[in-house]
């Protein structure tokens, strides 16, 4: 007997994969298996009435504890992609480590998600799962449906499946962001209103502040009061929420190519991102910071691939918390017309002196003002020595052009030329 462990959500990819992993791909049994990393519980409640009305075995995982820490490295290394914080990215490893675990107690041979053929999650599942001696199987993908097939089929089927926003837009919650994609929000002239979104309101003129403890650059408080990872990035993101912090809408870039539209919202990862960044400038070197940029940048687009795991991202890894045992102190963040803006920070690590910077001070430590005055001078010397030599090129140019003999007109001729002519005659 043959079993398939399925990527399940209840959601109608997964559910029409159900049968159709025994009508196409011959498996006996189909094990659903959900993740739990921050859901809303009405999609386990959706998921479990879905497996129950399929008669499908299905099995929970509680992955939000695995899924917060993995957001919170994230946070250590600035990581957005165009502009956005990765939430789906980050998460989908997760997911797929969880479900191959369950996959190999329960001895099956395959393994199986609901993915299109064009969007990026097919390849972060199967990176972790192509790593294991089991099938890969994308019924979605190989058998090319799209999801007027699938609801034609469903209601064929008599599947149990939501036909609300479910049908029309493909929404993706996970503790770190929320996302939604599809009809009206695939054309890019389309205004989207407030229906779409869940976890902000409307930005309004209302104001708030409070402030973030982090150590070695990982957030461990709120006001004061020390949390839990979980329960850190909930309780920021009902509060920025409540002031519109942390929606985006963009065009995105994917994997394969294609340019997309995708709305997200993610108060705390925004938040939490905003006060990371002004506390490394407080306590990071210039030339830290600088090239901590690259390495963030290089962190961010493999999470994006799905490839956390990477030997690269072990060695970007130790990079980053050699930086982070600095990065402890406060950031106080105010929200304010539905952004996350830092108005204050403190760390016994800044690399930064009041009296130093002060107008109000006379000298810098032991350093004159005047001493600044040969650093002037040598300040842009080259630039000025290369204008000179351009300047110098430019005007002999400009001079041998003026002093160039011109050749007689208007009927006239040069010596050589009434040579030649008399010696034709």
């Amino acid at each position: 007997m043959t079993r398939v462990a399925l990527a399940f959500s209840g959601g109608l990819d997964t559910t029409v994969c159900v049968p159709l992993l025994a009508e196409e791909y011959g498996y006996d049994e189909v094990l659903g298996v959900t993740v739990d990393v921050g859901q809303p519980e009405s999609e386990f409640e959706e998921a479990a009435a879905t497996a129950d009305a399929l008669d499908l075995e299905h099995v929970v995982v509680d992955a939000k504890s695995a899924f917060a820490d993995l957001c919170l490295e994230g946070v250590r290394a600035n990581a957005t992609y165009q502009g956005y914080p990765l939430g789906t990215a980050l998460a989908r490893p997760v997911i797929a480590e969880a479900i191959l675990e369950v996959a190999e107690d329960h001895g099956c041979t395959g393994l199986a998600h609901g993915c299109t053929g064009k969007g990026n999650d097919q390849l972060r599942f199967e990176a972790i799962w192509r790593d294991s001696d089991m099938e890969v199987i994308a019924p979605v993908r190989e058998l090319g449906l799209t999801r007027e097939w699938e609801q034609a089929y469903a209601a064929e089927k008599d599947l149990p499946v939501e036909g609300g926003n479910e049908g029309d837009w493909s929404i993706d919650t996970n503790l770190w962001s929320r996302s939604v994609e599809g009809k009206e929000l695939e054309d890019p002239s389309y205004v989207p209103g407030e229906e779409i979104y869940e976890w902000t309101d409307a930005p309004s003129g209302e104001t708030a502040e409070l402030e973030i403890e982090f150590e070695d650059g990982y957030p461990v408080a709120v006001d004061g009061e020390a949390m839990e990872p979980v329960a850190l990035i909930e309780h920021l993101n009902e509060v920025a929420g409540a002031y519109g912090v942390g929606r985006t809408d963009t065009m995105e870039d994917r994997m394969l190519g294609l340019k997309v539209r995708e709305n997200y919202e993610h108060p705390a990862a925004t938040t939490l991102l905003a006060a990371h960044e002004a506390l490394e400038a407080l306590v990071l070197t210039q030339e830290e910071r600088q090239f901590k940029d690259t390495i963030d940048a290089k962190w961010a687009e493999k999470a994006y691939e799905g490839l956390i795991d990477a030997p690269l991202v072990g060695a970007l890894d130790a990079f980053v918390a050699e930086t982070q045992q600095r990065v402890t102190g406060t950031v106080t963040i105010r929200f304010e017309g539905g952004q996350a803006r830092a108005v204050g920070r403190d760390s016994a690590y800044a690399a930064y002196s009041a009296d130093h910077a002060s107008f109000d001070t006379e000298a810098v430590g032991k350093i004159e003002q005047a001493d600044a005055t040969g650093v002037a001078k040598y300040h842009g010397f080259q630039r000025r020595l290369a204008n000179e030599s351009i300047a110098a090129i430019d005007g002999a140019d400009d001079a041998s052009s003026t002093d160039s003999p011109t050749l007689a007109t208007d009927g006239g001729s040069t010596d050589e030329s009434a040579t030649t002519d008399d010696s034709t005659e």
